[in-house]
């Protein structure tokens, strides 16, 4: 998927100068999740040091979420959400999670959560009751699919095309972590159109999203109900694949767990529990079993890896084995390419392109079944023809070249037993209380995550996560812990290699239109130039890396426009 022409074709300062025409729709600079955190300014220069400073450093930041959790939990919105969902599911409707890159990942995991806790508790018919729709569908968990977020009209195509789309009764739930996500905005709108309770949930002050045109529209329609979950700035400058997603992970997912014990006819977990044990959480991650855990794993990837600058082979690949958190995993691994430019995973009949630098494999079942056990259902590829991408007003290159998505070309990407796609440095085993035989699996390395999780095999590393864990439908808390430590170590582990300057993703990807914004606001915080020679520095990197060789394209423009203007070229 590319962007549009005026930023496909021409020259640089063409690109550049049509952007700009753009530019206000998507200058978000003033967003606070687009905005560096105090606490880990120096995290560049800590990690190059001290891994588990570095994650000490990060965890500063999740200390912004329980207030947030606690002043939500007892909101009208967050009640008004819960509701909607148990009268839903009483009523025979439906509860519609959407989003897109981070956001839709969480929107899968939601669906996954559900699904599985319907089969555990024997209600496997009821699984399809809550959907998830993904920008780009679920291609978009391995590899993220480039500009499908800003267009309003795609959001509108998946969500109407999912069992006939939205109806009275049903419960959509837009989620977008800046919340100016134009394929997003485009699901609540078909959600309100629809006559379904509509909910948008996101993580920037109302104030400061008035000046978005799209955001300001959605806000002051009380047709919706809206959930702010503003946390702050997150760790990283712009990556809301951390604190703000997880936010949203832990209120609504306890929104989700709560409606379920409520249909099912099990004991409700109190609200307080959940807020309880969310505590509990961040305090066993700050324990010094646990951050040792993480830096140590971040220190080995980064060791594998190599540093910026002293890589002169490809680098040592880690491949993850996991089960139950197999979703989470992969997840974590997939947002590593946008952040920081890395490979993204390959599909089997790409043995040319280069390798991602971690992958994640279920090491029970082939490659299909290991999807739909993921995933908890059957995988949904997206079949849009070149017909559908000119009804929609695409861009004229997308209609001469449409992405893939279709099922096929997931399966293509082997998630499953087969055998592995190259080498791999290590073998690290992401373990959860109860998975034995998973602990049995040949590794280097485990990280056992919960109390009671099982030992691994004889001469592996044991790392330990020393979190206490309630047991409810749904393990949510398992999946907040997952979570948190997992963006920790592979921030950490990028930080330590050279991928960040400071607080900041220099290798960040531009691959849709927020993106190249960030890029260059990027520049600006490190060169001092003004918005619009940072604009064009970008472009001329975006450029000459069109004209590169695959290894060398697959890098980040922004951190070639930054060394070319510290080289003083």
């Amino acid at each position: 998927m590319a962007l549009e022409p005026a930023l496909t074709a021409s020259t640089a300062a063409d690109r550049a100068a049509a952007f700009l025409k753009r530019a206000a729709d998507f200058q978000l600079g003033h967003l606070v999740t687009e905005s560096p955190h105090d606490a880990t300014r120096e995290l560049s220069e800590v990690a190059a040091t001290d891994a588990a400073g570095a994650i000490r450093l990060l965890q500063r930041v999740d200390r912004d979420l329980p207030a947030v959790l606690r002043a939500t939990a007892a909101s009208a919105g967050y009640a008004a959400l819960e509701a909607a969902m148990a009268k839903s599911l009483a009523g025979g409707g439906r509860i519609f999670f959407m989003g897109c890159g981070a956001t839709g990942r969480l929107s899968i995991l939601l669906e996954a959560m559900w699904s599985k806790a319907c089969a555990s508790a024997g209600r496997g018919d009821a699984a399809g009751r809550v959907a998830s729709v993904m920008a780009g569908g679920d291609f978009a968990l391995i590899k993220s699919v480039e500009g499908f977020e800003d267009f309003e009209v795609f959001g509108r195509r998946q969500i109407g095309e999912h069992d006939g789309g939205p109806r009275p009764g049903d419960t959509v739930v837009a989620i977008t972590e800046g919340g100016e996500t134009t394929f997003v905005i485009g699901t609540a709108w078909a959600g309100v159109e629809a006559g379904a309770k509509t909910f948008f949930v996101y993580n920037n002050p109302d104030e400061r999203l008035e000046p978005v045109e799209r955001s300001r529209r959605v806000i002051a329609d009380d047709r919706i109900t809206k959930l702010n979950l503003t946390t702050g700035c997150m760790a990283v400058a712009g990556s809301t694949r951390m604190q703000a997603t997880t936010i949203q992970l832990a209120v609504v997912g306890m929104a989700l767990e709560r409606s379920f014990a409520q249909w099912a006819g099990v004991e409700v977990t109190p609200i307080e529990a959940y807020l309880a044990q969310f505590d509990r959480l961040l305090d066993g991650l700050e324990g010094a079993s646990s951050v040792g855990a993480m830096a140590e794993l971040a220190a080995m990837e980064a060791q594998l890896y190599g540093r910026e600058g002293e890589r002169a082979v490809a680098p040592g690949r880690v491949l993850y084995l996991a089960d139950e958190l197999l979703l989470d995993v992969m997840t974590d691994t997939t947002e590593r390419s946008p952040t920081f430019s890395l490979p993204a995973f390959r599909p089997k009949d790409r043995p040319g392109d280069p390798a991602s630098w971690s992958f994640v494999k279920d090491p029970f079942r082939p490659t299909p079944q290991a999807w739909d056990r993921l995933l908890g259902r059957p995988l949904r590829g997206l079949d849009w023809t070149v017909d559908d991408y000119r009804a929609m007003g695409a861009p004229a290159d997308v209609i001469a070249n449409p992405p893939r998505l279709d099922k096929a070309t997931v399966h293509g990407f082997e998630i499953g037993h087969e055998p592995n796609d190259g080498a791999f440095a290590a073998t690290v085993a992401l373990v959860a209380p109860g998975e034995a035989e998973l602990a049995a699996r040949p590794h280097d390395v485990m990280l056992r995550i919960g109390a009671g999780a099982p030992m691994g095999a004889d001469g592996a590393r044991q790392l330990v996560m020393d979190v206490a864990l309630d047991e409810t439908p749904m393990r949510l808390g398992l999946h907040l812990a997952a979570k948190v430590a997992l963006n920790a170590v592979s921030t950490a582990s990028m930080a330590i290699i050279g991928r960040l300057s400071g607080n900041w993703m220099v290798h960040v990807r531009c691959s849709n239109l927020k993106l190249i914004d960030r890029g260059i606001r990027l520049l600006i915080d490190q060169t001092g130039l003004s918005y619009e020679d940072a604009c064009g520095l970008l472009f001329e990197a975006i450029v000459e890396l069109e004209g590169a060789s695959a290894e060398e394209a697959a890098g980040s423009p922004v951190a070639r426009a930054l060394a070319k203007h510290r080289a003083g070229a």
